[in-house]
């Protein structure tokens, strides 16, 4: 009795787990087709963008860029992917997808994060004052997403004299030649010679 007690569970299991595995594999693959359509519908939607839940914004959003976009977080200096990003193209919001500066407008400012002379869209961009440490500064955040960028200081470089000091963790860079693919074809003329 006890050998056929084995021998069924045993069956059981062979049966059962690669049916969970399937099933698994199934789940794994449905998220990570939504992600992608996420992804892709962000630069066409998001001028109809709607924020959302927190629960969703976790599982879409490493730790870091949450911390920063959700909860008004700084990323280390100097370590983060596009201080020193020197490639043509556009810095989009990492939740939302609108697009907020150009690659033309970026500057060394020695600071240890990236900073722009001005938003590629300024409609997609929001300030507000920052009351937080110590001091009042100006917050930049994006309108569709809501998403704290970083902050704006009166200390750039001319024609603007503007340093807008962005958070890598807040965006996603599109190169020029995945404009037109991402969705953001009408930026293309920005780095056409001519």
């Amino acid at each position: 009795m006890k050998t056929f007690t084995v021998v069924i569970a045993l069956v059981f299991m062979i049966l059962c787990f690669p049916n969970y595995s399937a099933a698994e594999q199934k789940e794994k693959t449905k998220m990570k087709e939504e992600s992608t359509t996420m992804e892709k519908s962000k630069a066409s939607d998001w001028r109809h963008f709607k924020k959302p839940d927190d629960a969703t914004l976790r599982k879409m959003l490493t730790p870091l860029q949450y911390k920063v976009t959700q909860k008004e977080g700084t990323e280390p200096p100097f370590q983060n992917e596009y201080d020193h990003n020197k490639r043509e193209g556009i810095y989009v919001d990492i939740v939302s997808g609108e697009p907020l500066f150009s690659s033309k407008d970026k500057f060394d400012s020695g600071t240890g994060w990236p900073s722009f002379t001005k938003p590629l869209a300024s409609e997609n961009v929001v300030t507000r004052e920052d009351r937080g440490i110590f001091t009042v500064r100006t917050e930049v955040r994006s309108k569709h997403g809501d998403s704290h960028l970083g902050h704006v200081f009166p200390d750039g470089p001319t024609p603007t004299r503007q340093r807008y000091c962005m958070n890598s963790a807040a965006m996603r860079f599109i190169p020029k030649e995945d404009l037109e693919k991402e969705g953001y074809g009408e930026y293309k003329k920005l780095f056409q010679t001519k």
